[in-house]
């Protein structure tokens, strides 16, 4: 990036990262956008304090605590609160890291498109992989079918209408990840931030929802990309985060069902019922593999 186009971005961009407890990453997070041009940096700290401030070492950027885990919008909302004037706001996950030229791209997106809301970009894991960040607004029946059968058959007819491509092209979508997104200051204000009503999870789409209601457009960058580690923070937490994923889902299918649409809501409940026991019992079998491999490795490391 060049120095005046890091400068631009300097003056019209601030970043919020809302952190729990996600240790060394949050250092790495904030150096990159940092080294992105983003001067303007908040850290909003839902956990301890001390981890965070560990973890920052000399990087001098202002840390909300919060006092309590109060969740990714509540806390989004308080770090958008200390974050000054900006034109734009950047929100994101603390395990991540943007490239180069990606902050300059996605406010260069909201340049092009004054009606856009919210612009996010590619987001890739550490191998490159890219994570499906682009989604439909699904039906009932879509979201029901998804929720049934994605942890199953991943590739089923339900998902895929879900999922859309981030493609190659600068274009409008319906939503895209809450980890990471760039947003209007005015738009953000005009629609009240998150709904804090969501602890964790579906406060992204909730958001675009909104977003598209009052007039606005959600667009995709990707030529704008990052790299997510997904779940650090929620490691911690694994059972706690599938029943807010789950409860979530079913607020924001309360909300946006209209008309007829509400009669099915008890069968989507009872969908998602049905899925939190499968994802739950899947974390438990997978916790219980990874305690006895690392038992065996333990016991063969004794032998050696």
């Amino acid at each position: 990036m060049t120095s005046g186009a890091g400068a631009g971005v300097a003056r019209r961009l601030a970043a919020v990262v809302v952190d729990y407890d996600a240790g060394d990453v949050l250092g790495a997070c904030v150096r990159s956008l940092l080294d992105d041009g983003v001067r303007e940096i908040v850290v909003v700290e839902n956990g301890d304090p001390s981890i965070a401030r560990r973890a920052l070492g000399g990087l001098r950027v202002p840390l909300v605590v919060t006092g309590r885990n109060l969740g990714y919008g509540a806390g989004a909302n308080r770090g958008i609160a200390s974050s000054g004037d900006s034109e734009h706001v950047l929100v994101c996950n603390p395990d991540l890291q943007v490239h180069p030229g990606a902050a300059e791209r996605l406010v260069a997106a909201l340049d092009a498109h004054p009606e856009w809301a919210i612009v996010g970009p590619r987001i890739v894991d550490p191998d490159g992989v890219e994570y499906p960040s682009v989604r439909r607004f699904p039906s009932l029946t879509d979201a029901a079918g998804h929720a049934l059968l994605a942890l199953v058959k991943p590739d089923n007819r339900f998902s895929r209408r879900y999922r859309d491509a981030v493609g190659r092209e600068l274009r409008a979508v319906d939503w895209v990840s809450g980890a990471c997104f760039c947003a209007r200051r005015a738009a953000l204000e005009e629609l009240g931030g998150f709904d804090e009503a969501y602890f964790m999870f579906a406060e992204d789409i909730d958001l675009c929802w909104r977003a598209h209601g009052a007039g606005w457009g959600v667009g995709v960058e990707p030529r704008a990309e990052v790299t997510h580690v997904h779940g650090v923070s929620r490691r911690h937490h694994p059972y706690r985060m599938l029943a807010a994923h789950h409860r979530s889902a079913l607020r924001f299918a309360s909300r946006r069902s209209q008309g007829l649409e509400r009669l099915a809501l008890p069968a989507a409940a009872a969908a998602l019922g049905l899925r939190l026991g499968m994802a739950l019992t899947d974390e438990a079998i997978r916790r219980r593999r990874e305690t006895v491999t690392s038992r065996v490795a333990g016991r063969g490391g004794d032998r050696a």
